[in-house]
């Protein structure tokens, strides 16, 4: 697992799409159907500072809205679309209808079977697990 917790270089450049007391749709068949994200994985910060996390990155989130037994529970959980626009080394920009999380064991693997919705290619690109369970990668 140490190699999926990796950042990728400076963070700098990157814009904020997600933040501490988000909260993103669950897009895979785990029981949950609304999550807050409590901690973002490998973020190293300022003092005082929201953390922040972008599309592919690792977070912890708490379950608000399932069923009786995923609620009020701590899962891992990966970006997999964020509303916010963000750039590609190839100049285009990119932006999803919401953000929206997929549900993971501490190994990476899903926790659900299937993925409702595209993925972006980035989160595609860093899971390939979670890649294989999508419909569409956009």
């Amino acid at each position: 697992m140490s190699e999926k917790l990796q950042v990728l270089g400076s963070r700098k450049a990157l814009t904020p799409g997600l933040q501490h007391y988000s909260r993103v749709v669950v897009a895979d068949n785990s029981g949950a159907k609304e999550a807050m994200i409590i901690g973002v994985f490998g973020y190293r910060g300022v003092l005082r500072r929201v953390p922040f996390a972008n599309i592919a990155d690792l977070v912890v989130v708490s379950v608000k809205k399932g069923t009786p037994e995923v609620r009020k529970q701590k899962f891992r959980a990966v970006i997999i679309r964020q509303r916010m626009p963000f750039r590609r080394p190839d100049g285009t920009w990119v932006a999803f209808e919401d953000n929206a999380v997929v549900i993971v064991n501490p190994d990476g693997t899903p926790k659900g079977t299937e993925i409702r919705g595209p993925i972006a290619r980035e989160a595609a690109e860093r899971w390939p697990k979670v890649a294989s369970l999508a419909t569409m990668v956009v």
